[in-house]
């Protein structure tokens, strides 16, 4: 049989089409108790496992259901696992990596730093967020006596042990939060913004006058000299709240008074020194 050459460009557009479409394959996702996510393809469920193999590999792993909170699967269908009723308490703990309980200290979560345009968020700006927070906390220790604040690494650490960061911490629990960090007291707060632009000209005007002899005729030279200033406006939301033993103890939105870059850091010192927290001396 003859093949044209229009079928044969159709046939290796189509061969190119199902490589993209197979390579591009969505993933089911496996998200277990402790918070971390496996991207994957389930191939077989019972009571009691789930198997599934890794992106581009052939390898089936097993695991127990009992360690599974959740399956998304690349169909769309979810499918929840409950604890079994049988489950005791003291087992139904150890599904959440709980940290050793401090009492009376404070935990800073990382800030989601938000494009309220396009909803993207800025990781290094959340980090630098929180920090700024942290930092807040520290040099006013006296005003939250009797509290203490976590050591940020140690805060990190344990929620990035969890699978927890910037992009997902508005989607756990309070509850579950201060079993992996251990503390009983909460600070989280989030920033979102958006940019504007604006253009101010400045007239700068130069000259001289000559008189003639005659004192009747006046002539002049001048030179006008226009600007034109580029200004960006940055528009901040900052929501701020607080939690004690996972119940919200305070909780407020503030836009700062000017749109200037850094103007979400004066509205988080505002609202940390209205907190109940906080104890003028």
């Amino acid at each position: 049989m003859k093949i044209t050459k229009p079928f044969l460009v159709l046939l290796v557009l189509l061969s190119a089409f199902v490589s993209f479409a197979q390579s591009g394959k969505k993933l089911d996702k496996i998200i277990k108790r402790d918070y971390q996510i496996i991207e994957c393809t389930v191939l077989k469920m019972s009571d009691k496992t789930v198997e599934y193999s890794l992106p581009g590999e052939t390898v089936q792993i097993s695991l127990d259901v009992s360690q599974i909170a959740k399956i998304d699967f690349a169909s769309g269908r979810s499918q929840t696992f409950d604890i079994s009723p049988n489950t005791s308490s003291a087992d139904q703990s150890t599904n959440i990596a709980s940290a050793e309980m401090k009492r009376n200290t404070i935990a800073v979560l990382p800030i989601p730093y938000v494009n309220a345009d396009n909803q993207q968020g800025s990781e290094d700006m959340a980090k630098f967020a929180q920090n700024d927070l942290y930092n807040k906390l520290l040099d006013k220790s006296s005003n939250i006596f009797p509290l203490t604040v976590q050591d940020l690494r140690t805060t990190n650490s344990l929620l990035h042990k969890a699978g927890i960061d910037h992009n997902n911490i508005d989607e756990t629990p309070i509850e579950d939060l201060e079993k992996i960090l251990g503390v009983d007291n909460i600070v989280a707060a989030k920033v979102s913004y958006t940019i504007g632009t604006g253009t101010t000209a400045t007239t700068y005007n130069s000259g001289n006058a000559k008189v003639s002899d005659n004192n009747k005729k006046v002539t002049t030279n001048d030179i006008s000299t226009t600007t034109a200033n580029n200004q960006t406006y940055y528009y901040y939301t900052v929501y701020f709240d607080m939690y004690r033993n996972t119940d919200k103890i305070y909780s407020q939105t503030r836009k700062p008074l000017l749109a200037v870059k850094d103007g979400w850091m004066d509205s988080i010192s505002y609202l940390l020194k209205r907190s109940p927290i906080y104890v003028k001396k």
